[in-house]
Parts: structure tokens; C-alpha cells; sequence
């Protein structure tokens, strides 16, 4: 069977790939951030993964407010980014597999959980920046990957108990489907941050690290807080950490801490960065 050897979760911020594209990672702005990966970029080397898990939320380019579902699969091919308006390159597209894709879908649907199947499927910058920066300048992508979609931008969104439980529902497909593959899982998103209103720029650097922590611990801790809740604590678009329990809801069996790097600020939010190992 196929073997999930961690999983890793990231922040996704665009401006992020402004910075790579004009070769900023020196820039006394930047270093704090960039300087958190090589750890990560080393165990990477050393597991060996085939395929990378992401799981993101979209932020218009393939969902809309006009349709946006709670969870999504892609089941393509090949997936390619296109121009958001942030200015970041449309980059060589990415490699699908799609036997992994449908088995997460058969799997997905037989645990119970609604989802929408893309066979076609365009991925933005929560999807294509953790991969540029875990294999920078790899292109092609030495892994091959599937995009799996949650909703955290348009209300009703799912609770956290239900995206961690969708996430060991994903880390059960993964480990039932009969394949010598290693997969790493990647969580993208937040941390903290707002974006808009009365509270833009607002950052809760004392829950960000508390939240990191347990997500290594007792990632069931945040399941005890509500959407609003999570929205009160992190902003409104800090709630994308439902990414990163989903991420750590795959993750069975002990669990360690690969690396953590966490800074403020990169574009008025606060940056994360959590690698984690299965035993």
C-alpha cells in the first residue's frame, strides 16, 4: 500500500511569488521567511516523496461565489495556474495522478463526504507557491500531485471537526490504495491575517504558536472552536487553517515535529511554517 511519510503546512500569500520571481530571498525583508525552508527542503530530499497531497482553498480563479463547493478533488491530467492579477508567472503545468485521484474520490464518496470531481481544473497560488518553494526552481515538478479544494472564503464554511475528520478520511484513501508511492500531504494557508474592514492587518501571533503547537499534539484542541470563532481569533481569512488541520487529520500513528518557522510579517500576515513526520 502507499505510504504517507509526513506532511507539511505553509503559508500562501501572493506576494510570496513576486519575491521569488525578482530573486528577493536575500532582501532583509524576505530572509527571515525564505531562510525557514532549507530544513524542510532537506527532509524532503531525504523521504523521497512521489506525490504531493495539497490541500488549499481556491481564491476565484477556478471557484466563484456563483459556485463555490465545500470540498473538491481534481482529477486531471495535468494542472495549470493562470494570471490572478498578482503579477506572479503562469509557471510549466504541474503532473496529475490520476489513479490516486480517483481512488481519493471513490474512497472520499464512500466515507460520506460530498464532493466535486474536476476533471478539469485550473490552481492558483495556494497550489503552485508551496511547491515552488519546497523544490525551488524545479521544472518540471519532480512530484507528481492531486489539488484537493476546501472552502474558506464563502459562508456556510465547514467546521473544524468536519475538515479533520475530512482529513483522515483522505489519509485512510491514501494508505488503502495499492501502490509502492510516498506521498507527503501539504496544508496551505493563513496564518493569521485580515484583508479587509475594521480589523485589516489584524495578526494574533499568541494563537498562531498555540495553534502550531497542537497541531502536533492534540490537534483535536481546535476542533473545539466554531468558524466564527476561529474568524474572532485568526481574521477573516486566517480561517484557512482549516487547511492545515485537514493536512494534519491525514497524518495517523505518532506524529513529530520535522521544523517551524513562524514571521511577521510578510504582506500583513502571519507566515507559517510546520513539517511533520509519521512514525
Amino acid at each position: 500500500m502507499a505510504k504517507i511519510v509526513g506532511g507539511i503546512n505553509v503559508t500562501h500569500v501572493p506576494y510570496i511569488g513576486r519575491a521569488i520571481a525578482n530573486n528577493l530571498q536575500q532582501d532583509a525583508y524576505w530572509k527571515p521567511f525564505f531562510d525557514g525552508f532549507p530544513p524542510v527542503r532537506d527532509w524532503l530530499a531525504k523521504v523521497k516523496p512521489d506525490i504531493a497531497v495539497l490541500i488549499y482553498n481556491d481564491h476565484g480563479l477556478q471557484f466563484f461565489l456563483d459556485k463555490m463547493p465545500t470540498f473538491a478533488v481534481g482529477a486531471a491530467a495535468e494542472y495549470r495556474n493562470a494570471d490572478e492579477g498578482w503579477g506572479i508567472p503562469t509557471l510549466p503545468p504541474y503532473l496529475g495522478d490520476e489513479d490516486l485521484s480517483w481512488h481519493l474520490i471513490d474512497s472520499l464518496i464512500e466515507d460520506e463526504f460530498d464532493i466535486v470531481t474536476c476533471q478539469e481544473m485550473l490552481v492558483d497560488h495556494a497550489f503552485t507557491l508551496p511547491l515552488e518553494l519546497f523544490w525551488p526552481g524545479q521544472h518540471p515538478c519532480p512530484v507528481r500531485t492531486v489539488p484537493i479544494n476546501i472552502n474558506t472564503v464563502q459562508f456556510p464554511l465547514p467546521k473544524a471537526a468536519r475538515c479533520f475528520k475530512f482529513g483522515q478520511a483522505i489519509g485512510r484513501a491514501i494508505e488503502s490504495w495499492d501502490s509502492d508511492a510516498r506521498v507527503v500531504v501539504i496544508g496551505t494557508g493563513g496564518l493569521s491575517h485580515q484583508l479587509e474592514g475594521k480589523r485589516a492587518g489584524f495578526i494574533n501571533k499568541e494563537f498562531d504558536l498555540m495553534f502550531m503547537d497542537k497541531l502536533v499534539t492534540d490537534p483535536l484542541w481546535v476542533t473545539r472552536y466554531s468558524v466564527p470563532d476561529l474568524v474572532e481569533l485568526t481574521g477573516t481569512q486566517g480561517v484557512e487553517l482549516l487547511n492545515w488541520l485537514a493536512c494534519r487529520g491525514a497524518l495517523s500513528g505518532d506524529v513529530t515535529k520535522v521544523h517551524a518557522n513562524y514571521h511577521i510579517p510578510i504582506s500583513n500576515t502571519a507566515s507559517g511554517l510546520l513539517a511533520m513526520q509519521v512514525a
